[in-house]
C-alpha cells in the first residue's frame, strides 16, 4: 500500500496511476514514466509492442536508467519484473525510493537514512511524549507524525488535544490532514500500524521522506522569495539614487548656466552707486550663493561613486548619467 501511494503521488502528475503494483509496472512503460517524473529527465523512447521481448526492453531501460544513477541492482533483473514477481518489484520500488527520495537527505554529513532520522529528532524535540529514536515503533501512538506537522503548520494540528492512549485517532488525524493541506497522499494504514509489534521501517521512512520534501521545498521556496524580494529592493534604491543622481545633477546644471552670464557681465557701471551694487552682488555670491553649490557637487560626486560601488557589488552594469551630466 505504501509503494503503490507513494508512485501514485507521483504518477498523477503526468495524468496516470497504478491499481497494482505487481501486475502495472510489467510492460516497463509506466515505470518508465515514473522514472522521468521524478528525476526530471527523458528516457529513451519506449517500445509499443506487446510481446514479451518489448517489455523485457522497456524494463531493462528503467533498470539501466537507475543503475546510470549509481544505484547497485542486485539480483533484479527485467524478467523477474516481467512476470510479476512480488518481491522483485517491491525491491526495485524500495531502491527507487531510496536514490530518489531519500538519498539526497543529508543533514550534518550524515547518511541518507541517519539524515532523516536527525531531521525527524530536531522537529519533534520540543514535543512531549514524543521520542523519535528509529523509524518503527517510535511512531505507533501517531503524536510524531502530528509533531513534524504542527512544527511547520501549527495552525494544522492542535497537538495539545492529541492523547497518547489513543494512537489510532492521532495517525488518522496526521494522515487526513497530510492527505488535504500538504498534498501528501496517505500510503499507511493507521490499524496495521497500532497492531503489529513493528511497523514496516521502509514503509515509514517513504511516508517521512514525503514529509521532508513537502516542508523543505516549502523552506526552500520561501528562502526563494525572500532572495527575489532582497534583490528587488536592491534594484529599487538602485533606481532612486539614480533618479536623485539626475534631479540634483539637473539643478545644479540650471543654477550655472543662470549664473554664467551673469559672471561673465563685463558692462561698464555708469555710477559708483551701481558698480558698489556689483561689488556687493559678487561678495554675495562668493558667501551665499556659491558655497552651498560647490557643496552639492561635492555631494553629487559621492552619490555618482555610491551608486557606482552597489551596481558592482550587485552584478548590474555601470550607471551612466544623462548626457552632460557625468560628473567631472
Amino acid at each position: 500500500q505504501t509503494f503503490t501511494a507513494w508512485c501514485n503521488s507521483h504518477l498523477r502528475k503526468a495524468g496516470t496511476q497504478i491499481e497494482n503494483i505487481d501486475e502495472d509496472f510489467r510492460d516497463g512503460l509506466k515505470l518508465m514514466l515514473l522514472l522521468e517524473v521524478i528525476s526530471g529527465e527523458r528516457l529513451p523512447k519506449p517500445e509499443r509492442g506487446k510481446m514479451r521481448v518489448h517489455k523485457i526492453n522497456n524494463v531493462n531501460k528503467a533498470l539501466d536508467f537507475i543503475a546510470s544513477k549509481g544505484v547497485k541492482l542486485v539480483s533484479i533483473g527485467a524478467e523477474e519484473i516481467v512476470d510479476g514477481n512480488a518481491k522483485m518489484t517491491l525491491g526495485m520500488i524500495w531502491t527507487i525510493i531510496l536514490r530518489f527520495a531519500i538519498q539526497d537527505i543529508s543533514v550534518e554529513e550524515t547518511s541518507a537514512k541517519e539524515g532523516l532520522l536527525l531531521w525527524c529528532q530536531r522537529k519533534t524535540a520540543p514535543y512531549k511524549n514524543v521520542n523519535v529514536q528509529n523509524f518503527h515503533i517510535s511512531w505507533k501512538d501517531g503524536l510524531a507524525f502530528n509533531a513534524l506537522i504542527h512544527r511547520h503548520r501549527p495552525e494544522l494540528i492542535e497537538y495539545d488535544k492529541l492523547r497518547k492512549d489513543d494512537p489510532v485517532t492521532n495517525l488518522n488525524n496526521a494522515f487526513e490532514v497530510a492527505e488535504k493541506y500538504l498534498d501528501i497522499p496517505k500510503m499507511l494504514d493507521a490499524e496495521d500500524i497500532v497492531n503489529t509489534a513493528r511497523p514496516d521501517e521502509k514503509a515509514i521512512m517513504t511516508y517521512v521522506s514525503s514529509f521532508y520534501h513537502a516542508f523543505s521545498g516549502a523552506q526552500k521556496a520561501e528562502t526563494a522569495a525572500n532572495r527575489i524580494c532582497k534583490v528587488l529592493a536592491v534594484n529599487q534604491e538602485n533606481e532612486h539614487l539614480m533618479e536623485d543622481y539626475e534631479k540634483l545633477a539637473s539643478d545644479l546644471l540650471e543654477w550655472i548656466k543662470r549664473t554664467i552670464p551673469w559672471l561673465e557681465d563685463r558692462s561698464p557701471q555708469k555710477t559708483i552707486q551701481e558698480m558698489q551694487q556689483k561689488l556687493e552682488d559678487f561678495r554675495d555670491y562668493r558667501r551665499v550663493h556659491k558655497p552651498p553649490k560647490v557643496q552639492e557637487k561635492c555631494q553629487l560626486e559621492i552619490n555618482f561613486n555610491t551608486l557606482q560601488t552597489k551596481l558592482r557589488l550587485s552584478n548590474r552594469p555601470a550607471f551612466m548619467p544623462s548626457e552632460g551630466k557625468m560628473v567631472s
